[in-house]
């Protein structure tokens, strides 16, 4: 695969005509010397028009992870992304390391990442509108990563393998996990490892959800799987080590609706009378938290 000439056809996706006066939007930004803050609310500092900042980053919404403040603007994200990020803190040192981020959105997690200082920090999300809230928030930050519009089935043919690999909710939205499972693998280095998050419902056998059409109205879910079966499919993928985390469960102080998304959001999605259930009746999500190792420790 070449990717020089995917990513030249991908670069033409900042054309669009939704995107297009996005990007003349950042680049009409002043160069203005901020103050960076790498906390759970990623705060930039420094003399603003406060109305235009504004203004600007009501034009990229929604935004679903966060939260950013620039200047007087507090960006509210849909998610508290600090949540899952302090969750998984204690489990991962990037120092010196390649990382990876799959599914990276607007970077939140990259931008957090930075006080490990990695040698390398790339982000992989093939969407302009995601992209292009990074580059707005990086050009106040002027951080080295690099935000790739390439997705996981890229990895085997990018040009660097990674020390670590970050997939955080990206696994049940894929048709073929175990085929996701493999790209991972086959993007890391020797002894390399993958900090994965996903849905799983509870159960002992090594079994699968498969929901008919959507799950918690999202309608690109296709296997919700117990954490044996997980398991399993992490091991036909390759990887020798499969270490559980931590778990959790995603409630309304997390996720919710805010006024910088457009839409629903958890609250809508599961049934208003029992909240241990999805509107369409499954179980409510629930996410694990593991570790897989190319090689054993």
């Amino acid at each position: 695969m070449n990717l020089e000439n995917l990513r030249k056809e991908r670069q033409k996706w900042m054309t669009w005509k939704n995107i297009a006066p996005l990007r003349e939007v950042i680049q009409s930004l002043e160069d203005v010397t901020c103050k960076v803050t790498l906390g759970d609310v990623i705060k930039i500092s420094g003399d603003f028009d406060e109305q235009k900042i504004y203004k600007t980053a009501r034009m990229f919404m929604p935004w679903r992870k966060g939260p950013f403040q620039v200047g007087e603007t507090f960006i509210d994200a849909e998610w508290k992304s600090y949540i899952k990020y302090n969750l998984l803190r204690p489990y991962f040192d990037l120092k010196d390391k390649r990382v990876a981020d799959i599914g990276c959105n607007n970077g939140y997690y990259m931008f957090r990442m930075q006080e490990d200082k990695p040698k390398l920090l790339v982000g992989f999300d093939p969407s302009p509108l995601y992209k292009t809230q990074f580059d707005f928030i990086n050009h106040f930050v002027k951080s080295d990563i690099i935000y790739e519009l390439l997705g996981v089935e890229h990895l085997e043919f990018y040009e660097e393998k990674f020390d670590t690999i970050f997939c955080l909710g990206v696994l049940y939205h894929r048709s073929d996990p175990v085929a996701m499972l493999k790209s991972l693998y086959k993007g890391l280095d020797k002894k390399g490892e993958v900090i994965l998050d996903t849905f799983y419902i509870e159960g002992e056998d090594e079994t699968a959800l498969c929901p008919e059409s959507s799950y918690s109205k999202i309608p690109n879910i296709y296997f919700v799987p117990t954490i044996k079966a997980l398991k399993n499919w992490c091991l036909r993928a390759g990887f020798n080590d499969f270490e559980v985390l931590c778990t959790s469960v995603t409630d309304a102080n997390e996720q919710r609706k805010t006024d910088w998304i457009e839409g629903q959001s958890l609250e809508d999605f599961l049934d208003p009378d029992d909240n241990s259930k999805t509107i369409e009746g499954y179980p409510a999500p629930q996410r694990v938290y593991v570790r897989l190792m190319k090689d054993k420790k």
